[in-house]
């Protein structure tokens, strides 16, 4: 069965459903804070051009998502999945950003949950690839139950920390 990259998502605070070309306004006015990229590699992406590229790069992906508060139906953020590898069994949740007013609380945990439900409906292990100078996106993962497993560089020459999830892991009910 092929991995479904934009399923619809609902938990009891998000929604998330296939990103389209129409969101981009309510996107580019979450992520215009430039404090969300701050420790980014990508510090830039609160500009317009660099978010312009972003979202194009996003929508291209087939994988990407917009992230709804449920109680709002305002647009707090984006997700995506990505290359999805069903020799190693594995998908990577990445691109993630949140307003900052949703930072800190359940939302993210939320978020990751729903996407890790369906993604190990397909796979065996999701990771995560986060730059080594984001803390605050590590301790984020870490939070939610990754463990660190190494580190790749990137097409780009870019190196990230891989954190990895495995189904063994989540349905044992170590996820937070």
């Amino acid at each position: 069965m092929p991995f479904d990259l934009q399923p619809l998502l609902t938990g009891e605070k998000l929604s998330l459903r296939p990103l389209k070309a129409d969101d981009f306004d309510d996107l580019f006015t979450v992520a215009s804070d430039p404090l969300i990229w701050e420790q980014h590699p990508a510090s830039t992406r609160h500009t317009k051009p660099v978010f312009k590229a972003l979202f194009k790069e996003s929508m291209d992906s087939g994988g990407a998502m917009i992230v709804h508060d449920t109680r709002s139906q305002q647009a707090i953020g984006s997700s995506r999945f990505h290359g999805y590898t069903e020799e190693r069994s594995e998908i990577e949740i990445g691109w993630t950003f949140l307003a900052r007013s949703y930072w800190g609380g359940r939302f993210n945990a939320e978020m990751k949950q729903l996407m890790l439900e369906h993604a190990f409906q397909y796979v065996n292990s999701v990771v995560f690839l986060v730059g080594p100078q984001n803390i605050r996106s590590q301790r984020a993962m870490e939070k939610i139950g990754g463990v660190r497993d190494g580190s790749r560089v990137d097409g780009s020459d870019q190196e990230s920390i891989v954190y990895k999830i495995t189904v063994e892991t989540f349905r044992s009910g170590s996820f937070s």
